[in-house]
């Protein structure tokens, strides 16, 4: 089922902190045995009451001391562990949460341009601050509530037949209930939540096309119309919202009834075998406490449940961008070339982005270190692409680029790359300094590099003319520079590299 296998990739999560994990696990046993010793001590409690007139004071005061402090014991005992389980989950779920937000974002990093040219960045920010958003919730409430209501449900049960098996049979037609009842419901709701996580993820893409081309939309006059579109998908997306809550709502009204009507059935059955002299007024109060306290683990449970579930649809999300592959793979046994030659030879390239309209055939090319060569050709051609190749952004159907004689999937893609400098057609920029942006072409460049950098690339002139000359901030994509600009910092960051 869907559910268990998304729930046990989020726990799976937690194995870089195995030890711990497992430690707040026996630290939540040991507060369930605890409280469910708790409705125990209280029967007894009654039942010595009871019988008081039939024993001395002195007995009945020294009983009574024992039982008293027995149950301070208890609840003092549970309390620490309590406190000890809320720090500890909380700390590890805060940093098993920004430890799964690194991993996604390297992972998101890695990956080709075949999965990046199928994806708007909007809606992958979204998944990875949603998703982790998710585990942090479920991590946190799986240690302090969750988990000791599993063991409740699997120790209570046998302890409340034990007790009485009349009675316990209540409480067993009692969970089936809540177990059918919330399988029926999962069922009726489970794409009905994929279509409203759909929408949520076409939100995010849309407002992030929106904030990422204001100065378009401004110019065009469309803001109304870019309004009306996240208003139409807001309204899809309540409606979409409205009848899983529907369901939901009757599930919490049914096994609420259904509680209610096992607690009134429990107090007649306890009342008629107290007639008959089969229970004690202490066993009665005694199982009463059990029976509320698992109603309310029961409820807690369906609580998770329906959490999960609406939490669902964006944990596969996030856990299906995880497990993409790269198309361009990293040879592990690649070699580091170190600074190349300059030899690059096209043999028989054959390449296609869809793998129906080719991009390149039958392409070959040898450029000798050193020399200049000009693709010329019309929008299509495969100028850029050829070019795409030659780094592997993407990987050829068939033939061989060769660098220095080296077929080129050969080499570690970070040898590959160090050795290639591009200036792409977009002069794209970070919302960083002038300086952090040249620097992305070599990271540890001196001042003294940049400076020679941007001479050649005619751009030294107008950053010293910048407020804060190389330290000045670029705004957005480079929004506070020209086009010519950005081209001339984009030519200069090439050469560093």
């Amino acid at each position: 089922m869907e559910f268990f296998r998304v729930y046990g990739r989020v726990i799976g999560l937690l194995r870089a902190e195995r030890g711990l994990a497992i430690g707040l696990a026996l630290a939540n046993i040991a507060v369930a045995a605890l409280q469910f010793y708790e409705p125990v001590l209280f029967g007894k409690v009654v039942d010595l009451l009871s019988n008081a007139r039939n024993k001395p004071e002195s007995e009945l005061w020294s009983e009574a001391v024992d039982l008293l402090l027995l149950w301070a014991a208890v609840g003092l005992g549970g309390l620490a562990a309590n406190i000890v389980v809320s720090l500890q989950a909380d700390r590890m779920a805060h940093r098993r949460r920004l430890g799964a937000m690194a991993t996604f974002f390297e992972h998101v990093l890695v990956l080709p341009f075949a999965f990046h040219h199928g994806q708007h960045s909007g809606r992958l920010l979204k998944v990875m601050l949603t998703g982790v958003d998710h585990l942090f919730g479920i991590w946190l409430s799986f240690f302090r509530e969750n988990l000791a209501t599993f063991v409740a449900l699997f120790v209570m049960l046998p302890l409340s037949l034990f007790m009485n098996w009349r009675l316990g049979l209540l409480l067993i037609v009692l969970i089936v209930f809540f177990a059918i009842s919330n399988a029926w419901v999962v069922s009726k709701t489970d794409r009905l939540q994929q279509r409203v996580e759909d929408r949520h993820s076409e939100l995010a893409s849309r407002a992030g096309d929106a904030l990422g081309n204001i100065h378009l939309i401004q110019s065009f006059v469309r803001l109304g119309a870019e309004a009306g579109e996240m208003h139409r998908i807001m309204r899809e997306t309540l409606a979409a919202q409205f009848p899983v809550l529907n369901w939901w709502a009757l599930l919490s009204v049914m096994t609420r009834a259904a509680s209610t009507v096992t607690v009134i059935l429990i107090f007649v059955l306890g009342t008629w075998l107290y007639t008959r002299g089969e229970a004690t007024v202490g066993e009665i109060v005694s199982f009463m406490g059990f029976a509320t306290m698992l109603i309310g683990r029961m409820q807690q449970a369906s609580g998770f449940v329906s959490q999960v579930f609406f939490q669902m649809p964006a944990l596969a999300d996030f856990f299906r961008v995880l497990d993409s592959q790269s198309t361009v793979p990293d040879n592990p046994n690649g070699k580091d070339i170190g600074r190349a030659k300059g030899d690059v030879e096209f043999d028989d390239i054959n390449f296609s982005y869809d793998g129906r309209r080719p991009a390149l055939v039958h392409f070959s090319l040898k450029v000798p270190a050193g020399a200049t060569v000009a693709f010329v050709g019309p929008t299509g051609a495969g100028k850029s692409t050829a070019l795409s190749l030659l780094h592997r952004m993407w990987d050829a159907q068939s033939g061989v680029i060769r660098i220095d004689g080296i077929d080129h999937r050969d080499i570690r893609l970070e040898s590959l790359r160090r050795n290639i400098g591009v200036v792409f057609q977009d002069s794209t920029m970070f919302y960083r300094s002038i300086a952090d942006n040249l620097r992305i072409g070599k990271p540890n460049a001196t001042q003294a590099e940049l400076e020679e950098a941007a001479t050649l690339a005619e751009a030294h002139d107008f950053i010293v003319r910048q407020p804060n000359g190389y330290d000045t901030m670029v705004g957005e994509r480079g929004a506070t520079l020209s086009g010519g600009e950005r081209q001339r910092l984009a030519i200069a960051r090439a050469l560093l590299k």
